[in-house]
């Protein structure tokens, strides 16, 4: 008899998340058994003040585990019984595991960024980066890029407070200025090796782009974190520029490599998921 596992994702407007197909085939591969759930507040006409009843209905109907994307990575910590210690420096999750009646938080995306980050520009380079967006998925990237080695990361956001919180607790993770809330974007950007959007700007739900046209150089970098749209509006711009990029498609998918590893303890092949996400794409 198969081992069966069931799973969801929370957030808003996920309809065209691919999250569940790669789950389910992958379990497939590996003769397990996957059923994944979009819950979905935006279809479920709710708002995030819901979280709390969705946790507690998903652990009453027997899931094994949560994925948890915008807007409630942050807004789930205080809903959890333990945080991993890479969740906890980081301050957000979207990883949820049910076990032994406790709810512990873990972050993959910061892993799968760093991963798909190596496997997709290994050789540029980190002096300065400015990376739009300080929430839920800003956090993780900006520990993830630091992590990497980015000299110096300059964080810009729509609440500078955020940014600037963010900025404190990088440094003391990382050392003394190795990142900055941004106070002069144009002065930023004029020295900045790589751009980051780590905003949902540019998903199908959120149309629009974080990083002006005018930000874009050929000699410059960017990463997006959205994948649906894989190619997103800043992407398609900047190779128009001619910068080397980076969608989301990769931090998408190795995320879930590290999240299906914590769901069910099997390891799952990076290789395989990859080629079924291409598939699925049309990639």
């Amino acid at each position: 008899m198969k081992a069966a596992y069931l799973l969801g994702l929370i957030g808003t407007g996920i309809q065209a998340s691919l999250t569940p197909a790669m789950h389910m085939q992958e379990a497939e591969a590996l003769g397990c058994r996957h059923v994944y759930r979009l819950i979905d507040l935006t279809e479920l006409g709710l708002g995030v003040e819901a979280l709390p009843d969705l946790l507690t209905a998903a652990e009453r109907m027997g899931f094994n585990g949560l994925n948890i994307t915008h807007p409630c990575k942050q807004l789930v910590l205080p809903l959890l019984h333990e945080l991993s210690d890479d969740a906890r420096a980081i301050g957000a999750v979207n990883t949820v595991v049910f076990k032994d009646g406790k709810r512990i938080g873990h972050n993959t995306d910061a892993s799968g960024f760093a991963a798909a980050f190596r496997r997709g520009l290994p050789d540029v380079r980190l002096d300065k980066v400015v990376q739009f967006g300080a929430g839920g998925a800003g956090c993780a990237v900006a520990n993830a890029v630091l992590g990497l080695g980015v000299g110096r990361l300059t964080l810009v956001d729509t609440d500078p407070a955020r940014a600037a919180d963010l900025a404190e607790t990088l440094c003391a993770r990382f050392g003394a200025g190795r990142a900055e809330a941004c106070a002069d974007l144009a002065e930023s950007i004029a020295s900045a090796n790589g751009l980051i959007n780590a905003t949902a700007l540019g998903m199908t739900k959120y149309p629009g782009q974080a990083v002006p046209d005018t930000m874009l150089r050929p000699e410059r970098w960017v990463a997006d974190i959205v994948y649906f749209p894989l190619e997103t509006v800043l992407l398609a711009s900047a190779r128009a520029e001619g910068c080397r990029v980076l969608s989301g498609g990769g931090m998408a998918v190795l995320q879930a490599v590290d999240a299906f590893r914590l769901f069910t303890g099997q390891t799952p092949s990076a290789e395989r998921m990859l080629a079924h996400f291409a598939q699925l794409t049309g990639g």
